[in-house]
């Protein structure tokens, strides 16, 4: 049933309300109809029974979209309503040229019209909200590749409307939300794919070539990982460190072992993914080149977010085969040239020479062109020199001049020696890598066996004196050996996993007590008081505690060579002080013996103190050995203990300290070499009981790279590096045949370490 509901006069709506009655058929066919209301109020007039049968629905109010069409550009005018004050984002000159590329503004303008004093509209219109689009299209105008009246698709709003231009301007640029970093990763990613170069990219975008590898890169990441960053599981720093491989297996094996770690840090997780690597930066890597390396299917990792020299060579067997095979094509160039025997090495140790004879030689001399050469450069060099001699820093270019310079003028004073057939008949040359990449050739060294047969018998005693282990070619041919990489020292078995601390193994006290005699010998040297004390002593003890026979004096200084040693002990600082020392003191020194005694006879005071001091200090040796307990051949045990204890008072007297000498705990020259009890032993020590706790429970070889970490500049150094106080450095001098002295603490137990038995479980890092 329909019920026709009077309404006003002036309105001519007609209402109509559907009213469900029971038992109509046309009511129960449309039961489920809603109950439409339009422009109706109930009147008075209508019975309460009727309206009370009415049902409301709530009214959804309905709104109406602003219109948008083209305006003429020259029509739109900036609104001070824009509520975008400071620049930011990308600036107008690159969103200009964006549209322009574009040929389309990818976001209409919001414009408003402009009412003149009456409220009537002109015909112009604000832009509120778009206006770094505005500007950008007047740009594009000012040069002329947009014409002035071009139409510009706008959103007009109603000036009626109550909400303000301020509000439109804030809206838009609030209620908006930013692209996810993996997502711009991924598009450009889809960029990449579909044709698009690098450079295509980064001219679109207006980034650099770099900025768009480094998308590249943290989007070709592990998927697993990338889905992790998208649900914030890894910050994008952790993501970016996984770059520097494109393994994806790696990359996740690290994450989950970063999962049980205290410390999940980039730096560890570059360090975890790099760690059986070689850098690039590496003499070997130098001296091969990457170029070469690649060619042959060497892989590089590379870290496009941090500075990494060049990048991990990958592949280190493939590395070392390179560098073995150049060095030897470069060995038997020099073969070429008649010379006995060739030691080719990656390295050599310190005092490899030890017991040779070298080659004087002749350097060769220069050509009139090369003098030349040598001259403009020297002249070039004095006049830049006094020119920049005021200024307080030199210009980069003028810098690199002079570098430039000082390496060709260096080149022509190591001129390559011209040596006797008849020596080179006999000698050999040593070819190793330096520490640059370069080539080193050490030529004209003699080995006892290859010496002429007529020989002066102090000669000879001085030969068998040298304790060096030889081996040369009795054949005229040049015997070229394959180059022994030198790695570094080899780990020592790990002990058992107690809490007691064990005794340093014999090997690793041999290697600290080297670097400790060349210290001190650099330090005796460099101290002509205590080095003529010290040769005084040994003449004193000579002479009043024992018969002298033989010619009338017989004071001799025996250079000991270090048979075991640590393999970065020939580039310590005391290593290079008392080589360039020694050099300096023999380009100075005549060979002949006539006259070397009247230049010593000649020489002041303070010369031959100097000079004194340095011969003395050659024979220092503050070695560890470990002693014969049962009277054989070799040093008894009360001779090692007398040793280190005359060691610890020449070390006080010249105020020796490891520290300043160089040395620093490392992994590879001592915390990868003890136990795990002597390690926290070290950083208790140093750093405190909780530093200590904060790697116990780490497996060693973890445990070994934090305490590196954690000892780093604390000036903390292992037992037999210290110099003990006097009161517990002087120990009674014992009879020759009296009963064997104890050793100092560290050498009490002698107990050979046994293999550590440790389980598999996972790697973990911890922090400081």
């Amino acid at each position: 049933m329909r019920v026709r509901c009077g309404v006003s006069r002036p309105s001519r709506k007609a209402v109509f309300v559907r009213m469900r009655i029971s038992g109509s058929a046309a009511a129960q066919r449309k039961r489920a109809a809603p109950v439409f209301v339009t422009g109706w109020k109930p009147r008075e007039s209508l019975s309460a029974p009727v309206a009370e049968s009415i049902p409301m629905a709530p009214a959804v109010q309905k709104i109406t979209l602003s219109s948008s069409h083209d305006v003429p550009l020259n029509k739109l005018i900036l609104s001070q309503s824009n509520v975008r004050r400071v620049k930011a984002g990308v600036s107008i000159e690159e969103l200009a040229a964006d549209i322009a590329r574009r040929g389309c503004l990818l976001q209409s303008l919001n414009v408003r019209p402009v009412l003149d004093a009456n409220g009537t509209e002109t015909g112009m219109f604000e832009v509120p909200a778009g206006g770094r689009r505005f500007k950008a299209l007047q740009l594009l105008v000012k040069q002329k590749r947009l014409a002035k009246t071009a139409p510009v698709p706008c959103v007009v709003r109603d000036p009626s409307t109550e909400i303000l231009a301020e509000d439109d301007s804030l809206a838009e640029n609030v209620q908006r939300a930013p692209l996810h970093p993996l997502d711009q990763f991924r598009a450009f990613q889809t960029l990449r794919e579909n044709g698009l170069s690098d450079e295509d990219i980064a001219a679109a975008y207006f980034v650099g070539v770099n900025v768009v590898k480094q998308r590249l890169r943290l989007a070709a990441v592990s998927e697993k990982l990338l889905d992790i960053y998208a649900e914030d599981g890894m910050s994008l720093e952790q993501l970016m460190a996984f770059t520097v491989t494109t393994d994806h297996a790696r990359q996740e094996q690290a994450w989950e072992a970063l999962q049980r770690s205290y410390s999940q840090e980039p730096y560890q997780i570059r360090r975890m993914l790099t760690e059986k690597t070689v850098r690039a930066s590496d003499k070997r890597v130098q001296f091969v080149g990457v170029y070469a390396y690649e060619a042959t299917g060497g892989v590089v990792m590379r870290d496009l977010f941090q500075q990494d020299d060049g990048g991990w060579l990958e592949n280190v067997a493939l590395l070392d085969s390179l560098v073995a095979e150049k060095l030897k094509a470069e060995a038997e160039k020099i073969a070429a040239e008649g010379w006995k025997w060739i030691e080719v090495a990656v390295d050599f140790p310190y005092g490899h020479d030890q017991g040779l004879r070298e080659l004087d030689g002749v350097p060769a001399d220069l050509t009139e062109e090369e003098r030349a050469t040598r001259e403009v450069l020297r002249n070039e060099f004095d006049q830049l020199e006094g020119q920049y001699q005021d200024a307080d820093e030199l210009p980069d270019e003028v810098g690199q001049r002079l570098g430039e310079i000082e390496t060709a003028l260096e080149a022509f004073e190591a001129r390559p020696r011209i040596f006797d057939p008849a020596d080179i008949a006999r000698a050999g040359v040593f070819v190793s890598i330096g520490h640059n990449g370069q080539l080193l050739v050490d030529r004209g060294y003699v080995r006892p066996e290859d010496e002429a047969p007529a020989v002066e018998s102090d000669q000879e005693g001085d030969r068998e004196a040298a304790s060096v282990d030889q081996s040369g070619t009795d054949t005229g041919t040049p015997a070229i050996q394959r180059a022994v990489i030198t790695i570094g020292g080899q780990a020592e078995p790990e002990e058992d996993e107690d809490d007691a601390v064990k005794p340093l193994p014999d090997r690793l006290m041999s290697e600290l007590t080297a670097h400790r005699t060349l210290a001190l010998r650099d330090a005796v040297a460099n101290n002509p008081h205590v080095a003529m004390t010290a040769l005084l002593h040994k003449l004193c003890l000579d002479a009043f505690q024992h018969a002298a026979a033989g010619n009338c004096l017989e004071a001799t200084v025996r250079q000991v060579f270090f048979s075991i040693q640590p393999a970065d002990l020939k580039d310590s600082p005391s290593a290079k002080a008392v080589a360039e020392r020694h050099e300096a003191w023999k380009a100075d020194m005549p060979k002949d013996e006539a006259a070397l005694w009247d230049w010593l006879a000649a020489l002041d005071d303070a010369s031959r103190a100097a000079l004194l001091a340095h011969c003395v200090s050659f024979a220092v040796n503050a070695l560890y050995e470990k002693g014969d307990r049962y009277g054989g051949p070799g040093v008894s045990v009360h001779g090692v203990q007398r040793r280190l204890a005359q060691a610890d008072r020449l070390a006080r007297a010249v105020g020796l300290d490891m520290v300043e000498a160089g040395w620093r705990p490392t992994v590879d020259n001592y915390l990868g070499r003890v136990t795990k009890p002597r390690i926290l032993e070290a950083v208790r020590e140093a750093k405190g009981e909780q530093s200590a706790q904060l790697i116990d429970h780490l497996k060693k070889a973890d445990m070994a790279k934090e305490a590196e970490r954690l000892l780093d500049g604390t000036g903390w150094l292992p037992e037999p590096l210290r110099t003990s106080d006097a009161a517990d450095a002087d120990t009674p001098e014992a009879d020759a045949g009296g009963d064997e002295e104890a050793l100092p603490a560290f050498l009490a137990d002698e107990e050979d370490s046994t293999g550590e038995d440790e389980t598999d479980e996972p790697a973990v890092i911890a922090a400081e």
